[in-house]
């Protein structure tokens, strides 16, 4: 039995690279991407400077995967996993499930130290800023926009736009994250940011949802609406 939890505890332990990016990380949000050496962060790591060779060309190559597996990659990345995918039919399951997922990120002391990050150095590294926008706006984005249409199609929710209808929801979701973890001294209560999520769940669901009525559908039918109907005297 102690055999099989040492093995299993080998198993759970993190790679070189992930050594290697993690401690990355602390040295970039400590000292900025400038500030830092390769050979510090060989020390950090536990390996010798040529060894971080074998795993990353250099600092922009270490900068460039930090991107890849934080932030937006990161949201984009649980997208795709096969829990998402089971949401492709329930509308407020999937959005409620996303905006959790988003104050557990919110929350990680490493998406803190990313974000520090990503600030400071997006325009200073060459393809760096293009590589975020990449993620950012294009493939969470599109997988974001793929699930909305998904739901339109399905007759579960109304919109005329699925991109813009992805995009409404993403920057509400942002502006609770500028509110309660970005503008103010400390973070917000873990209890007060579900509030706000809730809040706000409620109410753009209640825009889309597919049963039910604006002030402007009450004013007038839309063409599709009348199509096939006659047409009044």
């Amino acid at each position: 039995m102690a055999v099989h939890n040492s093995s299993a505890a080998e198993t759970a332990a993190p790679t070189t690279r992930e050594r290697i990016l993690s401690e990355a990380l602390n040295l970039f949000a400590q000292s900025g991407y400038g500030g830092a050496s390769m050979r510090e962060l060989a020390r950090r790591v536990g390996i010798r400077e040529s060894s971080l060779y074998n795993h990353f060309s250099g600092k922009a190559a270490i900068l460039e995967a930090i991107v890849s597996e934080h932030g937006p990659a990161s949201s984009a990345s649980r997208l795709e996993e096969p829990r998402y995918k089971q949401l492709a039919r329930q509308p407020a399951a999937f959005c409620r499930q996303f905006a959790l997922d988003l104050v557990e990120q919110w929350s990680d002391p490493r998406e803190h130290q990313f974000q520090k990050v990503i600030t400071a150095e997006r325009n200073r590294v060459p393809g760096i800023r293009a590589k975020f926008a990449d993620h950012f706006y294009a493939r969470e984005q599109s997988l974001m926009t793929d699930y909305f249409r998904g739901f339109a199609l399905a007759g579960l929710v109304k919109t005329p736009d699925p991109r813009e209808t992805a995009r409404l929801f993403a920057a509400g979701l942002i502006y609770i994250r500028l509110e309660h973890y970005v503008m103010g001294a400390a973070p917000s209560p873990r209890s007060k940011v579900i509030e706000a999520i809730d809040r706000y769940l409620a109410f753009f669901l209640s825009l889309i949802a597919a049963d039910g009525e604006t002030f402007d559908n009450k004013k007038r039918k839309t063409k599709g609406e009348n199509r096939g109907k006659a047409a009044p005297d």
